[in-house]
């Protein structure tokens, strides 16, 4: 009797299913995150007592104490919020605005600020506010 020479190549792991599988939930992982907005910028906002939570905002606007305007991590003059507003809302038609506005930041900025943002075509702009708890 011969005896066949069987190789048992059946006891190999096939990689190429699993590695199908790997990407898939790479990527349905990567569509299903949310991203946080940030301004860049430490803000110590002011504190109310009728202080609400506002859903999602697209555009953040920051003001800092000595009246700097922070946008998307980037430093900008009040001649350009118009424009960079107007920019940013460009990506999506239903944009709002919120104002992270340092609680010794003057009002004068602030209005100057949403004075630019209405220019710009948004009216549903919103002032942020820390919650207060008395």
């Amino acid at each position: 009797m011969r005896r066949r020479h069987i190789d048992d190549d059946s006891s190999d792991l096939e990689l190429t299913p699993m590695i199908d599988v790997v990407f898939i939930l790479l990527i349905f992982f990567i569509v299903t995150t949310s991203f946080v907005r940030e301004t860049g910028i430490e803000i110590n906002r002011p504190s109310a007592t009728t202080a609400q939570t506002k859903a999602k905002a697209n555009i953040l606007i920051a003001i800092k104490p000595d009246g700097d305007i922070w946008i998307d991590k980037h430093q900008v003059d009040i001649r350009a919020v118009r424009a960079t507003v107007q920019r940013l809302a460009a990506k999506s038609p239903q944009s709002s605005v919120v104002i992270l506005s340092d609680s010794e930041a003057k009002t004068g900025i602030l209005v100057r600020v949403m004075d630019q943002i209405r220019m710009a075509g948004i009216q549903n702009i919103s002032i942020a506010a820390s919650t207060d708890s008395r």
